[in-house]
C-alpha cells in the first residue's frame, strides 16, 4: 500500500485547486467557509441498524460547486475510513426516493425534501419542504435523521487523510488525524513536549503514545501528578533523598527523575506544581543534573520530559503563580489536544469502543445486542452534548450503559428512559464559530415555524453539593438514587458523578462475600435492608451479589 504521509498540506491544496477548476467552483469558496483549504463537506454515519456501519463516511465535493447530492437508501455510497468496500445506506426502512443536499451562493447548504415522503429531521427539527444553513455550521456538524433509523453527521472531512498508525487513539476525525501526525513528528526528537487541552481529552494517553513511538520505548515512562506533591516533599519526591537527610528519612529514596533515567518522565498537571518545586524543576531541566536531598554530589540523568496541563499557564505567569522560564523550557514543542465537541464524528465510534470494553470487564457473555444500549435518540443526544469532561466523561456514560444490562428488563427500560430524558444531556451550544461576513452570506432559506420546546427543569451544579450533604441525603433516602437526586436538586447523571468522586462512599463493587453475608445476618434477607446496612445502592448490591453468585430473595 502506498505511503500517504507524503500528502503535505501544499499537495492537498494543489489537489483541491484542481477540483475547483474541474467543477467551476466559485461562489461557495469565495465565501471562505472551509476551515482548512483541504477540507470538503461530507457525511459520517452516527447510527445505523447495522452498528458496524457507524463511522462509514463519504466526501461531497459537489456541495462546494453548487451541484446537488441525492441521499436515499441507494445513494451515495459510503466506506469505512482508510478504504474498504463502498456501500449505500441500504436499509429497508429508508425510502428509495431521495432528498437533496445542494450548495448555493453565499456559502450555504440547502436540504430539500422534494418527493421524499419519509420522516426527516435536521438538528432535531422536522424537515417540511426545505431547510438551509451556512457552511460554517459544518464546524460543529449538522445531524440529519432519516426515518428514525439512520443518523448522519454533515461536517467537514479531509478527503486525503494521512492514515497515520492508530497509536492507541480511537477515532478517525480530521482533528485526531492531525494529532497523530504531530505525535509522530515529535516522537523521535529529544525536545520536551507540552500537551495542552481541556480536562479529559486524553493527555496521558498521548504522552504514552509519544513515548512508545520514540527512541526510548524500551525504557520506562514514569507518570507523576504534580498536583499531588506537597511543597515540603517536592525535592525528595522528584530527585530522591539519602537516609537520614531529614526527620523520618529512615531509608534512601529514589526520586522520579532517577526512575525515569533513560526513559520518559510525564509531568501531569504541571500548572499545579508548587512554587517551591518550580525552581528545582527548572534547574534540573536546564542542567540535566539532580541532587538527591542530603547527598553531597550531583547526578546526571538522561530523561525525556513530557508535561501536560489544562490550566491557562500564561494567566498563571501574569498572576505570579507560574514561572515563565519553566514554561519556555517545557514547551520545546507544544501540542494542543482537541475537545470532544470538536470531533463529533468520533463520538459514536468512541461510545461503541468503550461500551464493548465495559461489557467485557463486567463479564457479559457475547454476542452483545449493542443496539439495546445505544438506540438512535440516545446516540443523537450524546453526539450533540457539549461534553465538558470530554472523553473521560463519555467513558463514564458508556460504563453506565453497560451496567444497565444487569437489571431486569422492565427496570432496564425505565433506567434507559430516564437516561434519555435527563436534562444533563442538553443540545450543545457548539464551539465558537469563525466570523463570516454578512455581506457574503445570504440569509438561509426559512424553515417552518415550530412549537416551542418544553422547558427543561433547572438543576444545581454538582460543585454546589458538599460531600456531607451528599452523604446525608443518601442515608435519608436509604441509598435510593432517584429520591436522593430529587432531594439534592441534581440530575441523575450528576448524582452518579458525585458518588464516583466522593471518597467517603464505598462502591458495591468493592464488597466481598463475607461482608455481604454478615450484613444479611444482621439485616435479614431483604435487599433493601442489606443495602441500608452496608450503605450502598440496591441496584449496585444486586449486581455485586449476582457477580459473586450469591442467593437473592428480591
Amino acid at each position: 500500500m502506498a505511503d500517504r504521509s507524503s500528502n503535505t498540506a501544499a499537495e492537498r491544496g494543489s489537489w483541491r485547486a484542481q477540483l475547483v477548476t474541474e467543477t467551476h467552483e466559485t461562489t461557495l469558496l469565495d465565501a471562505g467557509a472551509a476551515p482548512h483549504a483541504a477540507m470538503l463537506p461530507g457525511l459520517t454515519i452516527l447510527h445505523h441498524p447495522d452498528l458496524r456501519r457507524i463511522g462509514d463516511r463519504v466526501a461531497l465535493p459537489e456541495l462546494l460547486s453548487g451541484r446537488a447530492v441525492a441521499l436515499s437508501r441507494l445513494e451515495p455510497e459510503l466506506a469505512a475510513p482508510g478504504g474498504g468496500s463502498r456501500r449505500p445506506l441500504a436499509d429497508s426502512h429508508l425510502s428509495r426516493t431521495p432528498i437533496e443536499l445542494r450548495g448555493v451562493e453565499g456559502g450555504q447548504i440547502i436540504v430539500e425534501r422534494g418527493a421524499h415522503r419519509g420522516r426527516v429531521a435536521i438538528d432535531g427539527r422536522p424537515l417540511e419542504e426545505h431547510h438551509g444553513f451556512p457552511l460554517d455550521q459544518l464546524e460543529d456538524g449538522v445531524v440529519l435523521v432519516l426515518s428514525s433509523y439512520v443518523a448522519l453527521l454533515i461536517h467537514w472531512l479531509d478527503p486525503a487523510p494521512t492514515r497515520s498508525p492508530g497509536l492507541g487513539l480511537v477515532g478517525e476525525s480530521p482533528e485526531l488525524d492531525r494529532l497523530r501526525r504531530e505525535i509522530l513528528r515529535v516522537a523521535r526528537l529529544e525536545v520536551p513536549v507540552l500537551l495542552r487541552g481541556e480536562t479529559g481529552t486524553g493527555k496521558e494517553l498521548v504522552a504514552q503514545a509519544i513515548h512508545r513511538a520514540g527512541k526510548r520505548a524500551e525504557r520506562d515512562c514514569v507518570v507523576v501528578n504534580m498536583a499531588e506533591i506537597p511543597s515540603s516533599l517536592a525535592a525528595s519526591e522528584l530527585f530522591g533523598s539519602v537516609k537520614g537527610a531529614f526527620t523520618g528519612a529512615d531509608r534512601t529514596q529514589v526520586g522520579f527523575f532517577q526512575r525515569a533515567d533513560g526513559g520518559t518522565l510525564f509531568l501531569d498537571e504541571i500548572g499545579e506544581t508548587p512554587p517551591e518545586a518550580q525552581a528545582l524543576l527548572l534547574r534540573a531541566l536546564e542542567s540535566h543534573e539532580i541532587q538527591p536531598v542530603g547527598a553531597r554530589g550531583v547526578r546526571r540523568v538522561d530523561v525525556r520530559v513530557i508535561a501536560a496541563t489544562d490550566a491557562d499557564l500564561e494567566a498563571a505567569i501574569a498572576e505570579g503563580r507560574f514561572r515563565a522560564p519553566l514554561l519556555h523550557r517545557l514547551a520545546g514543542y507544544e501540542i494542543r489536544l482537541p475537545a470532544l465537541r470538536q470531533r463529533r464524528d468520533d463520538t459514536a465510534r468512541l461510545l461503541l469502543h468503550f461500551l464493548e470494553h465495559e461489557l467485557t470487564v463486567l463479564g457479559v457473555p457475547r454476542p452483545w445486542d449493542l443496539a439495546r444500549f445505544l438506540p438512535l435518540p440516545l446516540m443523537v443526544e450524546l453526539v450533540t452534548f457539549s461534553w465538558p469532561g470530554n472523553v473521560r466523561q463519555l467513558r463514564n456514560v458508556a460504563r453506565r450503559l453497560a451496567i444497565l444490562d444487569a437489571e431486569e428488563p422492565s427496570r432496564r427500560r425505565a433506567e434507559l428512559a430516564a437516561l434519555l430524558a435527563e436534562p444533563s444531556i442538553p443540545r450543545s451550544q457548539g464551539t465558537p464559530k469563525r466570523e463570516v461576513s454578512t455581506a457574503s452570506v445570504a440569509p438561509p432559506v426559512p424553515s417552518p415555524a415550530l412549537p416551542s420546546r418544553r422547558r427543561r427543569r433547572s438543576y444545581r451544579k454538582p460543585a454546589e453539593v458538599a460531600e456531607s450533604e451528599l452523604l446525608a441525603a443518601l442515608r435519608e433516602h436509604d441509598w435510593r438514587l432517584k429520591p436522593t437526586a430529587e432531594a439534592l436538586g441534581v440530575s441523575r447523571a450528576s448524582l452518579y458523578l458525585l458518588i464516583e468522586g466522593c471518597s467517603g462512599i464505598r462502591k458495591a463493587a468493592d464488597l466481598g462475600r463475607e461482608e455481604i453475608e454478615a450484613a444479611r445476618s444482621r439485616a435479614g434477607d431483604r435487599i433493601v435492608g442489606i443495602a441500608r446496612h452496608l450503605e450502598v445502592s440496591e441496584q449496585g448490591l444486586k449486581r455485586r451479589m449476582t457477580q459473586l453468585g450469591m442467593r437473592r430473595t428480591d
